[in-house]
């Protein structure tokens, strides 16, 4: 497993734990007890994004994190040994909810990637899922009229940006400015981009943007338009939307598709909050998020699971 430096440490002070995928590791934060929060994070983020939200909510509740594979602490492998598709990233979160005993009353927190693969989950199993928090992402293709914005369709279509991507860092570096609306603190900036230090490192940061589908022809298109058509399975289920209206990517088409899929969610945009929406609004979201729990209660909470190593 990846080691984290000191000062990212002081930052992400959790305990690792580690679940087999076929020989992989994947790495997943597991802290304290009670009705459990999932959080699914996104690209070119890992599970340090959602650290103040676990650092808050494991007062009293159980909250779990996972890497992706090729994300955060998780294992990194070429692509002889694993295939970085939508497909598989749903279920590898499956089956980690599988081995943690985690089969109902869940709450799902989800950000950028982690949307449509947690609504895939979900959609397999909606009877899994409780409550639902949604930050800056999607679980439907583009909205009619979007087109996906030039830096990441360089990314995903231009074999130059292999170069830029995995051996400059481009893309993860760039996010720390492009993703946010007030400026990252040193620290922060340096633990978001810890796992990510080779070429070797980096490759789902390419991977997860290679593999956008738009088109029916693209290797995750069937994945994805599989959860547009069945994400009405979970329009039961109570959400809370933070919104940063400063998303370059996510913006406001995609808040009213939330909107239009689910007009009884509870929403909260932040006009001065960017793509990383809980680094420039956490104060304010995090107990957003408390309320919401409070004001949705559950039944009996899961126990905690032994921790694996």
């Amino acid at each position: 497993m990846q080691a984290l430096d000191e000062r990212t440490t002081r930052l992400y002070p959790f305990a690792p734990h580690t679940f087999d995928l076929d020989g992989l590791r994947m790495h997943y934060v597991d802290e304290g007890a009670g009705e459990v929060i999932v959080c699914v994070h996104g690209n070119p983020t890992w599970s340090f994004y959602y650290r103040n939200l676990i650092a808050d909510l494991r007062r009293d509740h159980r909250v779990v994190a996972p890497d992706h594979i090729g994300c955060g602490r998780s294992d990194k492998p070429g692509d002889d040994r694993y295939p970085y598709r939508l497909e598989r990233r749903i279920g590898d979160l499956e089956r980690l909810l599988d081995h943690l005993g985690l089969d109902a009353n869940l709450t799902l927190v989800v950000h950028d990637w982690g949307g449509m693969i947690g609504a895939g989950v979900a959609c397999r199993r909606p009877e899994r899922i409780a409550r639902m928090v949604i930050l800056n992402t999607a679980a439907f293709l583009l909205p009619a009229g979007k087109n996906l914005p030039l830096r990441l369709a360089f990314i995903r279509d231009t074999p130059l940006a292999t170069l830029a991507v995995r051996g400059f860092n481009a893309f993860a570096r760039g996010a720390l400015h492009m993703a946010v609306a007030d400026p990252m603190r040193p620290d922060v900036q340096r633990g978001y981009l810890a796992p990510y230090d080779s070429w070797e490192n980096r490759i789902a940061t390419l991977r997860f943007v290679q593999d956008i589908p738009l088109a029916p022809g693209d290797a995750s298109y069937a994945a994805a338009r599989w959860v547009d058509d069945h994400l009405a399975r979970l329009a039961d289920i109570p959400k809370l939307i933070c919104w940063g209206a400063r998303d370059f990517v996510f913006d406001d088409a995609f808040l009213a598709e939330w909107r239009r899929r689910f007009p009884g969610a509870e929403v909260h945009r932040f006009a001065d909050a960017g793509h990383y929406v809980l680094e420039d609004a956490g104060d304010r979201i995090i107990p957003l998020v408390r309320d919401f729990l409070a004001r949705h209660p559950l039944g009996a909470a899961a126990s905690p699971a032994e921790a694996t190593s």
